[in-house]
């Protein structure tokens, strides 16, 4: 079994996003994908919203704290955002450690369409660099 952790900020989007394609693409008993945050926030509706357009479903996720996944021995921690790299807090770990910076779509500006645009891009950006991933493991 690999084990997989997503960290950013809130887990709301970014993280949410990445989940949502990690268990996409691994779609098998050998991967246990697990999302969390520094901080939690909520999934957002317009992430839900834009994985549906994609056909994945993540309404069923949830934001949960780094914290509540100190005891599970990862084989990688995917850092999606440089705030959570930076505060994401030590835990005993052997995993390797990837990080992309992704823009963050709840930052957004403008009108729904253009929200909605701004997330679609970010998915698109995760979802080509999930699937990278992937085929390298």
């Amino acid at each position: 079994m690999i084990n997989i952790l997503v960290l950013c900020t809130g887990n709301s989007c970014r993280s949410q996003i990445a989940h949502g394609y990690l268990d996409h693409f691994t779609d098998d008993k050998k991967v246990k994908v697990y999302s969390a945050g520094v901080e939690t926030h909520g999934v957002n509706p317009k992430a839900i919203a834009i994985m549906q357009e994609d056909g994945i479903d993540i309404s069923h996720h949830t934001s949960n704290n780094v914290e509540e996944y100190f005891d599970i021995p990862f084989d990688y921690v995917i850092t999606v955002c440089d705030n959570a790299k930076e505060r994401c807090p030590f835990f005993p770990t052997k995993a390797v450690k990837l990080h992309y910076n992704f823009p963050d779509p709840a930052k957004a500006n403008g009108t729904d369409e253009e929200i909605l645009e701004e997330f679609r891009q970010v998915r698109e950006m995760i979802k080509k660099y999930i699937k990278n991933f992937i085929d390298k493991i």
